[in-house]
């Protein structure tokens, strides 16, 4: 009879451990989800998702997806710039071992103060640089500027010969040679006409030295 009865106790005592580290298992739960965004459903990656009073949790991947253990009643809290920060409740009354989840995540728009940023350090400076600074000019009077009567008129003297001035020039050229072909060429230097352009060539300036 106390053989039956050690006999009992002992396997008493067996079952008594065996249900003991059995139900810390028990609660256990394989969490996982994905994680989206409020306004457009996009996956929200890399998000810090951590369970609360434990120094332990996980990130979301690229495409918002997670996966960590925790247990039965944890806290879990999600957090991402961004977003507003938000928790979630595992329930304590789960007869299964895995749990999945879909949590959105509200944008957190946070608005901030006008800052304008200047290239002066102090007041003063700004001052100074208001009142003294040249204004560049724009692109009227840019232009009106190019296209003044002299500055043209000197552009046009330092102006090469294009191609066709050239060409002309030098038709010009032959003409006159076969013109005078087989008689002696007329000296220019008793042309009136030739004086005439000498003398307005001389008044405009042509000749004066460019340096």
């Amino acid at each position: 009879m106390n053989h039956l009865r050690a006999l009992f106790v002992l396997v008493l005592l067996l079952s008594g451990s065996k249900l003991f580290a059995q139900t810390p298992d028990e609660d256990l739960v394989q969490f996982s989800g994905m994680i989206v965004a409020s306004d457009s459903l996009e996956a929200v990656p890399y998000v810090n998702i951590r369970i609360k009073g434990l120094n332990r949790g996980t990130t979301s991947d690229f495409y918002g997806f997670f996966s960590l253990v925790a247990r039965k009643g944890d806290v879990i809290q999600f957090s991402a710039v961004g977003f507003k920060k938000g928790e979630y409740l595992i329930p304590d009354t789960l007869r299964s071992n895995r749990y999945s989840l879909v949590h959105i995540m509200t944008n957190d728009t946070i608005l901030l103060k006008e800052t304008v940023i200047y290239p002066w350090p102090t007041k003063e400076q700004f001052r100074h640089a208001f009142v003294w600074n040249k204004i560049p000019d724009d692109d009227l009077t840019i232009a009106q500027r190019n296209l003044d009567k002299m500055e043209m008129r000197e552009r046009a003297r330092a102006m090469p010969m294009d191609g066709s001035m050239n060409y002309r020039n030098y038709m010009d050229n032959q003409v006159s040679k076969l013109y005078y072909r087989g008689q002696a060429q007329p000296i220019t230097v008793f042309n009136p006409f030739a004086w005439a352009e000498f003398i307005k060539a001389w008044k405009r300036g042509d000749f004066k030295r460019k340096d």
